[in-house]
Formats: C-alpha cells, sequence, structure tokens
C-alpha cells in the first residue's frame, strides 16, 4: 500500500507529502487497506474450524484502528485495564475479549469480570487464588485458562521470546496439570481452555507447531482427568517482513496448526495476532532538519526521534528509510537520528540513502506494530499525530500533542 508513484512515494492513493503538508510531521500514517487484509486472511485461512482471531491491542492500540477490527466481530487480546477499556470503547464484543499478561491487579480483574469477558489467561498460582477470589466477591465465576510455557525456543529476540523456561510467562506444564485440578474444584472459576504463546516476530512455523503439540499432549491429560475443555489458545507471533525476512506463508501456518488440533475435536482456536496484522500498515513520516559530518561518520537529523519510534534503539530492529521524493542526488551512507539527548537515539544506522537537505521527508517503514504505542514523550517531547487513510482521502485519528498536553494533570 506504500509504492513510489510520479516520484513520490504514496499510501494507497495519497501523497505521503500532501498528509506532512497539511498535519506536519512526525506522523505516524496507517493504511486502512494494509490493516484489514491480515485480519481478513486470517479470517479466510481458519473458517473451516471453530476460531477466534482476537487482535493484540498492545500492539496498535488507537481506537480508529480497533474499529477496523470491532466492525469485523472480532476480538481483541489485552494486557491491562487501560486496554480492556480502549477495546470496549472501540465496540469490540467483551464476550470475544481474552485477558493475558502476568499482573492482573485485583481491580482490573474486577473490571472484567463486570464487563463479561470471555477468558482470563492465568499465569500464576497466586494470580489464580485472587482471580477466585475477586470473582467470589462479585458473585461471579470467572472462565480462565492457564497459560502453559512449552519451553519452545522461538528463534527471535530475547526480549520478546516468551516460551522459555527463563521467561516470566506461564507455567511449566506439571505445574499448570496441579493448578488446574485445583482450580476444577474452585466454586468461583470456570476451567475453560488451555493458553500459550511463545514469542513474537517467529520466521518459521516449527516453533509454533512444537508448542502446539506440547499443548495438545497437555489437553489430553487434562481430558484424563475427565476435564473437557472448550478453547485452545495458541497465542500470535507469526512474523512479518521488515528487510528481507522470509517468514512462512500464512497457508503454511494453518495448514500445520489444523493438522495439530485435527485431533482435538470440540475445540475452539484462538489467535492473537499484532505483528502480523499491523506492523506493514503504517509508517512513520519524519523531516530532515540537518545533515552533519564528524570525521567519516555522516548523519542525518530528523524531527522523528525515539521516544517517537523506540525500536531500533531498544531491540536493534531494522526500519527500511525511504525518501519520500526520491532526489536523484548520488548517494551516501548516513545514520538517521533525532534530536533526543541520548547516544541511542536513532533509527536507522549506515543507511545507503541520496544525498538529503533540510526539509526532505522520510519514511520510516514497517512501523504500524509497537510504534506509537511504546512512543512517549521523553525530553518533554509531544507524541506524534495518527493518520489513517482510505483510498484517496485521510482523517487525523489522534491530533498531535500540544505543550500543554506535556504538564496536564501536573
Amino acid at each position: 500500500m506504500f509504492k513510489y508513484r510520479d516520484n513520490q512515494l504514496m499510501v494507497e492513493d495519497l501523497p505521503l507529502a500532501e498528509i506532512a503538508d497539511r498535519v506536519g510531521t512526525p506522523v505516524y500514517v496507517y493504511s486502512r487497506a494494509a490493516f484489514t487484509t491480515p485480519l481478513d486472511d486470517l479470517e479466510s485461512a481458519f473458517k473451516d474450524i471453530p476460531h477466534l482471531v482476537a487482535f493484540s491491542v498492545k500492539c496498535a492500540s488507537n481506537l480508529s484502528l480497533l474499529g477496523l477490527v470491532a466492525e469485523r466481530g472480532l476480538g481483541a487480546d489485552i494486557v491491562s485495564g487501560g486496554e480492556l477499556y480502549r477495546a470496549l470503547r472501540a465496540g469490540i464484543d467483551p464476550g470475544r475479549v481474552v485477558y493475558s499478561g502476568v499482573g492482573k491487579t485485583a481491580r482490573e480483574m474486577a473490571e472484567a469480570l463486570t464487563a463479561g469477558i470471555l477468558i482470563f489467561n492465568a499465569e500464576s498460582e497466586e494470580e489464580l487464588h485472587l482471580l477466585a477470589e475477586t470473582a467470589a466477591s462479585l458473585k461471579r465465576r470467572a472462565r480462565i485458562s492457564l497459560r502453559v510455557n512449552p519451553a519452545v525456543d522461538p528463534g527471535t529476540h530475547p526480549y520478546v521470546a516468551t516460551g522459555l523456561k527463563e521467561s516470566k510467562f506461564g507455567l511449566a506444564p506439571e505445574a499448570a496439570l496441579k493448578l488446574y485440578r485445583w482450580a476444577a474444584q474452585n466454586p468461583n472459576l470456570e476451567v475453560v481452555g488451555a493458553d500459550c504463546h511463545i514469542g513474537s516476530q517467529l520466521l518459521t512455523a516449527s516453533p509454533f507447531l512444537a508448542a502446539a503439540e506440547k499443548l495438545r499432549d497437555l489437553i489430553f491429560q487434562l481430558k484424563k482427568d475427565g476435564l473437557e475443555l472448550k478453547y485452545i489458545d495458541l497465542g500470535g507471533g507469526l512474523g512479518v517482513t521488515y528487510q528481507d525476512e522470509a517468514p512462512p506463508s500464512l497457508a503454511e501456518y494453518a495448514a500445520g496448526l489444523k493438522g495439530i488440533l485435527s485431533g482435538l475435536p470440540g475445540l475452539t482456536l484462538i489467535l492473537e495476532p499484532g505483528r502480523f496484522v499491523a506492523a506493514n500498515s503504517a509508517v512513520l513520516l519524519v523531516k530532515t532538519l540537518y545533515h552533519k559530518t564528524n570525521g567519516d561518520k555522516r548523519f542525518v537529523i530528523t524531527d522523528g526521534a525515539m521516544n517517537d519510534l523506540i525500536r531500533p534503539s531498544l531491540y536493534g530492529s531494522r526500519h527500511e528509510i525511504a525518501p519520500v521524493r526520491p532526489s536523484g542526488r548520488p548517494e551516501v551512507v548516513v545514520d538517521v537520528v533525532g534530536p533526543i539527548c541520548e547516544s541511542g537515539d536513532f533509527l536507522g544506522q549506515d543507511r545507503r540513502l541520496p544525498a538529503l537537505a533540510a526539509g526532505d521527508l522520510l519514511a520510516v517503514k514497517s512501523a504500524g506494530a509497537y510504534g506509537f504505542t511504546m512512543s512517549s514523550n521523553y525530553n518533554s517531547r509531544p507524541r506524534a499525530a495518527e493518520v489513517l487513510v482510505s483510498g484517496g482521502d485521510f482523517r487525523v485519528i489522534r491530533p498531535r500533542e500540544t505543550y500543554e498536553d506535556l504538564v496536564r494533570g501536573e
């Protein structure tokens, strides 16, 4: 959805430069079509089995984006009370909300129970005890699954690998079995599912399938104990292409999972996609401020910074950076950096770009996932605007923050 036409980078049928002229920079620019197509593709890939696609709200939480999820009748995977609030405000059915995360508070549990969410993915014994107490105080039953840590190496960045033994997430299968048996006897809990999520940006199908097999084996054991489940939640994590990565196709992923689940009739599959949907739905549009040289090192300083997009600084992730209007000037190797007073403030290092002048626009690609949601006001910088494009039209879905916004409430 982001392609060059007539020597300028377009989003759908709209020149990115027009958005910069009218809204300013930095600005996150989302393509409606690029966001919704993966959602529709997932629905199609799993249409022949009972399933629920629950979009991962932490990935891209703007109400207008969540509204695109809601209008398709899809669900939400949340990890906080704030995300529950967002999902409900966007019109997502609470009966399609899955509550994950290791640190749910009693207040958050009560809010979710009152809303009537589908299921809590519990991650520890103490959490499950608190959930039972909270449900009892409200005279409700909490539908639960346990998140199982299958000890499968996803082969991804350690910060987003969540299924290893050393991870804070989930329970070992043996501990989960013991806790399932306790939960099944608790009058304030209804055991309905089993859950695992091994990480993000997986580039092969084999870790998914290995984890699914371990969860299937656990479900067989529970069945022997007389516990019949309704849901199997296999999380998300399917990788996307940022540069030249080659993740498994959706068809390969779906076929593998359905093959494993064929021995578990009657279960509804829950999927929690985030990056797969949002990553390539947006660019971060920034403007060149200055160019400087320190010895042999060249820098392009832009008005976008690590507070706008922290992934390169935090994970060492690579986002392709492209000129919005190619100039035809000779290419040079530069670091694209921002105004933040940190040496780690960069959007890209050692990039070959046409020589840039003040005012030139750059598009930092694949910025839709964990871009705006991880942004901050570090250095007292107002957060960027967000824009949603459909065809040749756009609307601002979050205005740029003002200085007054920075101090509101202080």
